[in-house]
């Protein structure tokens, strides 16, 4: 009888996985132990075995594509046999299982026989222009011009403040004000409706009935943004320089950036006096920089100079970026560790340690170990005996329970070019020096390799991330969840030591605790540092 195969969920934190090869394909014969595929999970890629003997009759997923867990993969059965109602019953139950919702009606949108024509309306929707790449929304910091008031273009209309500045924005047709639809103080999302411009008695009350049933007629699709930024400036290179015009306007209001503005105010120059070099004589940042009082005229026009004139080299480059797809890994990274930062909340210990004796013990073990001792490997060492004489730190949170750990499994951060896997060294407290360097090793290994099994790399107690290698310092660690704790450790460093009341050089090296204060406190986290501290500085204290 034919039978679905489906994803199984090959971690505990497995969602989806990727079908990064089919080692067999429709109409093979399979037998029970085959492998079947290889996929690749947010932990290692691994391989699928099938647990019954058939014909591969169907495969449901191509290779590259991503299935969730539980997702029908194919399906295995006699030859010949109908196996179209087995993949029907098997959507149906996903579909059930996925939604108990009632489906709604749909609900037809504005009513065609109400069709709104805006064509004949002598006036123009005012939107939120984006003003920054990272700008979802302005704020009308206050309104220049006031509803009912004449506009002609150039002419500010509000100041918006937005996640970078506050900018002010432009008018760039001529009319009245008919409309403003937010009052000084409050947001508005970008291209989402500021204002209206256009003749006076324009019925803008029409514009807005379209806009609202989006309708709106093509032309304000097509036509140019009434407003932008001013002080974005066209990339195109000018045909020749433009002479500096004054920045007054018509109304008697200096045209200025902001940033302009801040400057010759904190310089005490009068803007009326600056001649601007921007858009329409808008006076920017360079100009309020070179301003010299009224003496800068005579000496340009005399040709005397301060200092040469510099020739700055046109530089031209091409931009270039790609878009690059997420892996399995990466993805269930950024899931559980922005899981953990925003809902763990975490605190922080860091504590000093002279590693003098470390390396003089380092230099003796490995004249004598079978294999290189690392200071990682101390540090794992002396984190496992720290751990066993305070058991308080050796939790993980559940949520609506925590549980209390008597077996010390240390998950040993590795960074493989799809991201960071955690291998799990297994009753570190009670393994020597040597076998936990040999395994640390083997485990690095096979995570670079993506041969992890399930078991290497599941389980963790506590973790530890070491970046000392990399030349850090010190740095902080995201609780790698259910973990209730993670150390940070960074590199050696020689320094000067006080020692005695004396002055002598030394090694330190700089460990920080994030601990989950759900779980931890400051006190049982301390007392846990000046442990592990302790056992570091006098070595011989781990191997007892």
């Amino acid at each position: 009888m034919a039978e679905v195969i489906r994803m199984p969920k090959m971690s505990d934190t497995m969602e989806e996985g990727v079908i990064a090869s089919w080692l067999k394909k429709e109409g093979d014969e399979v037998s029970s132990g085959d492998v079947l595929a290889e996929v690749e999970t947010d932990k290692a890629t691994m391989e699928l075995e099938s647990y019954q003997d058939g014909i591969l009759l169907h495969i449901g997923v191509q290779e590259k594509e991503s299935v969730p867990v539980d997702g029908i993969l194919a399906v295995i059965g006699e030859k010949g046999e109908d196996f179209k109602h087995l993949l029907q019953d098997a959507s149906n139950e996903q579909a059930n299982g996925s939604s108990n919702e009632v489906p709604k009606e749909d609900k037809p949108a504005a009513n065609a026989s109400e069709h709104i024509d805006t064509s004949n309306i002598k006036a123009s929707i005012i939107r939120m222009p984006k003003m920054s790449d990272t700008m979802e929304e302005g704020v009308i910091a206050s309104w220049i011009k006031n509803k009912g008031d004449k506009v002609e273009s150039g002419d500010i209309l509000a100041e918006v403040e937005t996640d970078k500045a506050t900018m002010e924005l432009e008018a760039y047709e001529d009319g009245t004000l008919l409309y403003t639809a937010v009052e000084a103080g409050n947001g508005v999302a970008v291209d989402g409706v500021i204002a209206i411009i256009g003749e006076e008695g324009a019925d803008y009350e029409t514009l807005l009935k379209a806009e609202e049933q989006g309708v709106t007629e093509s032309k304000e699709q097509v036509e140019p943004e009434a407003l932008a930024p001013v002080n974005v400036q066209s990339s195109a290179p000018a045909a020749a320089p433009q002479p500096s015009v004054s920045a007054a306007s018509s109304n008697g209001r200096v045209k200025a950036s902001p940033l302009a503005k801040k400057i010759a105010s904190e310089k005490g120059i009068d803007l009326t006096q600056v001649n601007g070099s921007g858009t329409d004589g808008r006076i920017v940042k360079k100009d309020v920089e070179e301003f010299t009082p009224s003496a800068q005229p005579q000496q340009a026009a005399s040709g005397s100079t301060d200092r040469p004139a510099i020739n700055i080299p046109q530089v031209v480059g091409e931009e270039h970026s790609e878009k690059v797809e997420l892996s399995q890994m990466r993805k269930v990274i950024a899931k559980r560790l922005s899981d953990s930062k925003f809902a763990a909340p975490h605190f922080y210990l860091t504590m000093e340690v002279n590693m003098d004796k470390a390396i003089e013990a380092r230099k003796s073990m490995n004249e004598v170990a079978p294999v290189k001792i690392s200071f990682n490997d101390m540090v794992v060492k002396a984190t496992a005996a720290a751990l066993r004489q305070h058991p308080d730190v050796n939790v993980s949170w559940m949520g609506d329970h925590m549980v209390k750990h008597s077996h010390i499994h240390m998950g040993i951060a590795v960074a493989i070019p799809d991201g960071l896997i955690v291998p799990v060294v297994r009753f570190a407290d009670s393994k020597s020096l040597s076998h936990i360097s040999a395994e640390v090793r083997e485990l690095a290994q096979k995570a670079k390799d993506k041969k992890l099994q399930p078991e290497e790399f599941s389980g963790n107690t506590f973790t530890i991330s070491n970046l000392g290698m990399f030349g850090i310092d010190e740095f902080t660690a995201i609780i790698n969840p259910p973990d209730a704790c993670i150390m940070a450790v960074g590199g050696i460093k020689e320094t000067v030591v006080v020692k005695n009341g004396e002055m002598k050089p030394g090694n330190v090296m700089k460990v920080t605790l994030s601990c989950d204060h759900r779980a931890v406190d400051g006190a049982v986290g301390s007392a846990f540092l000046k442990t592990f501290k302790e056992l570091l500085e006098d070595p011989v204290r781990i191997l007892i």
